[in-house]
């Protein structure tokens, strides 16, 4: 394991809705990118499972975001818990948010989505090609994005546990629609669930996550950034 980088850690609101959010961000000159969280149904910034992957690319010079897609009394909305264009909206939100950072411009950048936040990371994918350097789907539901996933040109690792049979076959499906012109894998974890709750499951989305990111990151540094429009 990779010792601490001492990574600065804050309370931030995020985007025109004010969202709380956790950053924890390493001086400029030592991350190689940042990679925002889209956490599933029912979820917040405050997602275990989230927190310990972004612990682990905290520890391999990522900067990270997790924060709420939703207001406390939208959480409560089933409606809006599924809305798969809101939730993507607010991370597009968000996205622009780190933009006008100044320390956090011109980063790579990276997206990390479970459950239907994964749908809404693909759908922002989609939406600003030039913007997101990868994707990283955990136990993800990637056929709720629709009519986005032909047009995810970000580089795409989708990891499912080998238990979860129905958001396995699903994942498959997803990817079968997304275009053999980009860069797309489905990594299954052995004997995980859709949780990742067994011995070593997690851990191993953690290497998973930050070895793509690392890849994907370290290949478009030097590039121009596109601007927050994507054009």
């Amino acid at each position: 394991m990779s010792p601490p980088l001492h990574n600065h850690h804050a309370q931030v609101m995020v985007g025109p809705h004010g969202l709380p959010g956790l950053l924890s961000t390493l001086p400029a000159e030592r991350a190689l990118g940042i990679v925002l969280f889209a956490h599933g149904s029912g979820s917040s910034r405050l997602s275990p499972r989230n927190r310990v992957v972004a612990e682990a690319l905290q520890r391999e010079q990522l900067s990270t975001l997790l924060f709420d897609l939703l207001q406390a009394d939208e959480a409560d909305d089933r409606a809006k818990v599924f809305d798969i264009d809101l939730l993507a909206t607010r991370l597009l939100q968000a996205m622009r948010w780190v933009r006008e950072q100044p320390a956090l411009a011109a980063l790579p950048l990276g997206l990390f989505g479970a459950s239907t936040g994964a749908a809404a990371a693909l759908v922002a994918a989609a939406e600003r090609p030039r913007e997101v350097a990868a994707v990283v789907s955990r136990g993800g539901r990637p056929d709720l994005a629709g009519a986005a996933l032909p047009q995810v040109q970000a580089p795409t690792l989708l990891i499912v546990g080998s238990l979860d049979e129905e958001v396995l076959a699903l994942n498959r499906e997803a990817l079968r629609r997304m275009p053999d012109s980009a860069v797309h894998r489905l990594e299954v974890v052995r004997g995980a669930t859709h949780l990742f709750e067994e011995a070593g499951a997690l851990e191993s989305v953690s290497r998973l996550a930050r070895t793509w990111f690392r890849t994907h990151f370290e290949r478009v540094r030097g590039e121009p950034r596109a601007d927050a429009e994507g054009r």
